[in-house]
């Protein structure tokens, strides 16, 4: 039961059951749609903005494909303190009503929380990405990040990398364990000595390591978990939890790789991933280095699975040097809503349909500025042209 979380039909091993396959079937779906609560956590900066071309997209596929998506605001981040400290309440990153309304949701769509680099120090902003995100990962037990990080063929220039490094295609999901390890161990200063506790059990790993396994089969079948295995006991144990979940999936490959390692070869070899599993903190950096190979955080969704409700990100920031100029990009918010389609939902039809819309568009040159070399940026279309264009290019079942 413990590792019985909201992955599609996850406990028969198949990704994807019979009864799901049905019902993701166009025809069944117009006689059946879906009606779900979604609570959109807009935040900070270019969050805004870019949430609502996101909720564009969302609404066109709830007509097209006959459910009903019902969207409700709550202050988070920077927007949280201030709306707080405005009422005259105590300030806070995460209002306990914020919590509330994502607890009786299906889902959650989050922005961007936080402020200006050089007003970090003021208490509007001050550990604000800390108390919003990991407020919100603990309480709804996020334990499973995903980070797909694909390098779009019409888009290759803009990859940092060789063409002959990345010529074979590139296309990896980073699944980071997301509320244990180091960050979440104690965190003590006695003097002139600190320590950091690392700390991992076997259902806490089984959970990303499962999900991993699952993602692979509907891909390449290739499983690669990172760690420090000749350093750290915690690295055994995620071998040992690893070795024992592949006994199940006779058809998926892993291999393990120390993170050193792998910090190298997803530059000089990204086309050799397929899925990555690890734990947090490894995690963290592995799957920034991975964000930059498409050439854009703007391109870069994510989602953090938990017990009950799942959360849907962009890997970026909430850029607000950039805020409220109508330039930012919104595919990544877009494509997180797709996520949300095939992993809250089960509504794979619907998250393929959203995917193949944005890249027929970026693949007919409607490209925001980030998308565009130096030369080219006068042919930038706007926020909300992109999610504009992005909602024409739907289609039906």
């Amino acid at each position: 039961a413990a590792i019985s979380v909201q992955f599609p039909c996850i406990e028969q091993r198949g990704a994807f059951c019979s009864s799901a396959l049905a019902a993701s079937s166009p025809k069944r779906r117009r006689e059946m749609g879906v009606s779900k609560n979604i609570a959109v956590l807009s935040g900070d900066g270019i969050g805004p903005e870019v949430m609502v071309e996101a909720l564009k997209v969302l609404t066109k596929v709830a007509t097209l494909y006959g459910h009903t998506f019902s969207f409700t605001e709550a202050p988070v981040g920077g927007a949280a303190w201030a709306a707080t400290e405005a009422a005259g309440e105590t300030p806070t990153h995460l209002p306990a009503s914020t919590v509330e309304m994502c607890a009786k949701s299906d889902a959650i769509m989050f922005g961007s929380v936080g402020g200006p680099v050089d007003q970090q120090h003021e208490p509007r902003w001050k550990d604000c990405e800390k108390n919003a995100l990991l407020g919100i990962r603990k309480r709804f037990n996020l334990a499973n990040n995903l980070r797909p990080s694909k390098v779009y063929p019409f888009l290759s220039h803009l990859c940092p990398l060789k063409p002959s490094i990345i010529a074979a295609g590139v296309d990896v999901l980073v699944v980071r364990e997301l509320v244990g390890g180091i960050y979440f161990g104690e965190h003590k200063r006695e003097g002139d000595r600190a320590w950091d506790i690392m700390a991992y059990d076997v259902e806490g790993i089984k959970k990303p390591v499962i999900f991993a396994f699952e993602a692979a089969r509907l891909r390449k079948k290739k499983v690669t978990v990172v760690d420090k295995a000749n350093v750290l006991e915690t690295s055994r144990l995620w071998r040992e939890v690893a070795r024992e979940v592949k006994v199940g999936y006779p058809d998926v490959e892993l291999e393990f790789m120390y993170v050193d390692n792998a910090a190298m070869q997803i530059i000089q070899k990204p086309s050799a991933f397929d899925v990555i599993c690890t734990e947090n903190m490894f995690g963290d950096i592995l799957s920034d280095a991975a964000s930059v190979l498409p050439g854009s955080l703007g391109l870069m969704p994510s989602a953090s699975l938990g017990d009950s409700v799942h959360m849907y990100e962009p890997s970026g920031g909430s850029a607000p040097d950039i805020a409220g100029k109508g330039v930012a990009n919104p595919i990544a918010q877009i494509l997180s809503g797709a996520m949300m389609m095939r992993y809250s939902f089960n509504l794979e039809v619907e998250a393929a349909a959203i995917e193949t819309a944005v890249e027929s568009v970026m693949k007919a040159g409607i490209l925001t500025g980030d998308l565009l070399e130096a030369g080219q940026k006068d042919k930038a279309v706007s926020t909300s042209q992109m999610g504009d264009a992005v909602c024409a290019a739907l289609k039906g079942p």
